[in-house]
Formats: structure tokens, sequence, C-alpha cells
């Protein structure tokens, strides 16, 4: 079906004579404009959470398309679009940063603990979730289907990374240039070294001296529970504004954790509430490789995952898993040396390396996608 978004995509079906068939309308405000369609017969149609008169919708019933009404719930149930920092993060006043209690974020997720977390027994609210997440995953798809798969890559790694640490540093040098080179970042949207991620793609364009002395401003309240942290980052962005238009980069969060803030130096954010469906799309969409930072038990969870992922070929290409500190991954979670032995396949075997230095990550990564007409 052809997808329907935008008041202008709509103005323009409207200028198209004959019947309307196989579209999707997303969020459409047709109230004002139904007259355009009069006469128009529309076939195969699916309607989400658009706003029409009672007449207008009894005509579409009457030939067989479906419409599917809004819910009432504090989030949209068919998101066209994924979010920004300035839709997520929306009535934030980085100079009171208690006004984060007045954000969408945290109104939603307090609806979400409101209405039991990831056991709700209240089906229309289960079914308002998977609503918003089948529309996050299909914005994501939209903008990753133009997209190098292998330029594609994930940085995965613990939220509880201090800003203040040197692995932060690193994985924020990492990023601003592997974003430099055309890479599309992804990461699961939280602090710690997921944040570093988005930095790095931020400051693509600045010289690494000016995103250091960011990380200083950074460093004030180094992790997410500091009452400054989300401030911090504002002041950081107001200070040094994008300098791309080009969108780099994507954080993809879940409410499950909503205690932890999504970082708002991701170009868009794609949360969800189911975090199963969330971290197998992560890995799926990754096909350019995974950047394994130090992490606890969910970045180990996601290795596996991963792992099982390339083992099987699930998504038609098999990429790289780099592990990023030697010790780490090797002796204080010896995860490395176990993938090496699981790995039965050669190609997967040659694709899982550890490194120390950010040089040869970006030269791994570069050699990888240069593959992408072989």
């Amino acid at each position: 079906m052809i997808e329907i978004e935008t008041s202008d995509e709509l103005l323009r079906l409207a200028a198209v004579s004959g019947k309307i068939e196989d579209r999707a309308f997303q969020s459409i405000d047709f109230t004002d404009c139904e007259y355009l369609f009069e006469g128009r017969v529309f076939s195969n149609c699916i309607f989400l959470g658009c706003s029409m008169g009672e007449k207008f919708s009894d005509n579409l019933l009457k030939t067989g398309n479906l419409i599917f009404p809004s819910m009432d719930v504090p989030f949209q149930t068919y998101p066209s679009k994924l979010y920004t920092k300035e839709t997520i993060y929306d009535g934030f006043d980085p100079s009171d940063p208690e006004s984060y209690s007045r954000t969408s974020d945290r109104k939603i997720y307090d609806h979400y603990i409101k209405n039991g977390k990831n056991s709700a027994g209240n089906i229309y609210e289960t079914l308002a979730r998977r609503l918003h997440d089948h529309g996050i995953t299909d914005a994501l798809m939209d903008i990753l289907g133009e997209v190098n798969p292998r330029k594609v890559i994930a940085i995965m790694g613990g939220h509880s990374m201090s800003r203040s640490s040197e692995d932060f540093k690193s994985i924020c040098l990492l990023a601003k240039k592997l974003s430099e080179k055309g890479f599309f970042l992804l990461s699961g949207g939280g602090p710690g070294a997921m944040e570093a991620t988005h930095v790095g793609a931020w400051f693509n364009g600045y010289s690494a001296d000016e995103m250091l002395h960011a990380v200083d401003i950074l460093s004030e309240a180094p992790v997410y529970r500091d009452m400054g942290w989300l401030s911090a980052a504002f002041r950081v962005m107001e200070k040094y504004p994008r300098k791309s238009h080009r969108n780099y980069d994507i954080g993809i969060p879940t409410w499950l954790y909503g205690h932890e803030p999504p970082t708002p130096f991701a170009s868009m954010i794609a949360k969800y509430f189911e975090n199963s469906v969330r971290e197998e799309g992560l890995l799926a969409f990754a096909k350019g490789g995974v950047l394994y930072t130090p992490g606890s038990a969910g970045t180990v969870q996601e290795i596996f995952q991963d792992f099982t992922q390339n083992f099987y070929n699930t998504y038609d290409i098999v990429s790289p898993m780099i592990f990023y500190n030697t010790r780490y991954w090797s002796e204080d979670k010896p995860v490395y040396p176990l993938l090496k032995k699981l790995s039965t396949d050669d190609d997967c075997d040659s694709l899982i390396t550890i490194s120390d230095s950010p040089e040869e990550i970006l030269d791994l990564f570069l050699e990888f996608s240069s593959r992408d007409s072989a």
C-alpha cells in the first residue's frame, strides 16, 4: 500500500482523477477537505486515526475500506513519524530540571506504569501500545529503507557509563568519525554508551577539541540519575547547534526502562513500549555491524541475540560483531572467547573481532561496507 502521511500528500492525491485504491492514510485530518473527494471512490484503503465526518466515514465503509479510530491514551496510536527531542521533551525547561515531569516522555511513562507496565491486563491498553509500536516500526523502516544497509551500524553498551569516563570520550570520538564517514548510527537511545553514540553524531562537522569541551560540560552531571543530566545536554546543544540538517542517527529506547531518559542528542527517537520488539529490530537493522562497548546484563543479552541472527543468517547479511575493550570482554565478562568457540561458520567467525583501537574499528567497518557490490 502507498502511505499518505501528510496534508501535502493528501492534496496531491486529490488532484489525481479516478478511483483511489490501495492507500493507507495515517493520522490525516479530512474534515476541511472532504469536498475535494466528492464523487471519488475509495477502494481497499485503510484509515488509521484519521479525523472525518460521519457521512464521509459511512461512504468509506460502504465501499469496503477499513477505519481504525483513535484511542483515548496519552500517546499517538498510529504515529507516522519518529519522535524528536522537540516532541518527546516538549515542555522541558533546562533551567528547571523538574520540568521533565511535564514532558510527553514522562507523561507517557507515568501512564505506562499506572496501567500495569509490561503486564497490563487491560486489552484496550495493550492494543493501543501494539498499534503505537507498529507505527514506530513502520516509520523506522521508511527512513532506514533509504540507507545503504551496510552503512547502518549500532553501538551498544551500558547505561551506567559515566560521561566523565575515558570510555565515554572514546565512543564519542569513534562515533563522530563513523558519522563523518557516512555511517548511519543506531543505539538503544538511552544514557551512558548509548548517549556517547549520538553525541559523536551530533558533533559531525565540529573539531574533536570542540566535542571534548562539550563532554566536559556534560560531565558536570555524569550519570542519568543526576538532577542536571538532561539540562546539561540541552546546554551543550544550544552552545553547539547541529551543523547538518541530514539525519545521521536514531536512538531506539523503550518505556520498559523509562526511568532512564532518552538522549536528546539523537536526530530521531524511535521509542517503543515492547522491549523485545525494540531489541530484535535494533539488531536486525544494524546490517553494517554492531560495536559492543562495556555493558552489563542488557548488553550481554543483545550480544547473544545478535550472534543468533548472524549464526542463522536471519536477515540475509552476516555482519560484524566488534568488541571494544579487550580486557573487559575477554576477562571481566569473557563473552568474546565464548562466541569464538560457539561460531562454527567461517564467515560468521571471521566477523567476530576485538580491538582497543578506534582506528582499527573504523577500518573494520569501512572494509565491510565496501563489500556492498560483492
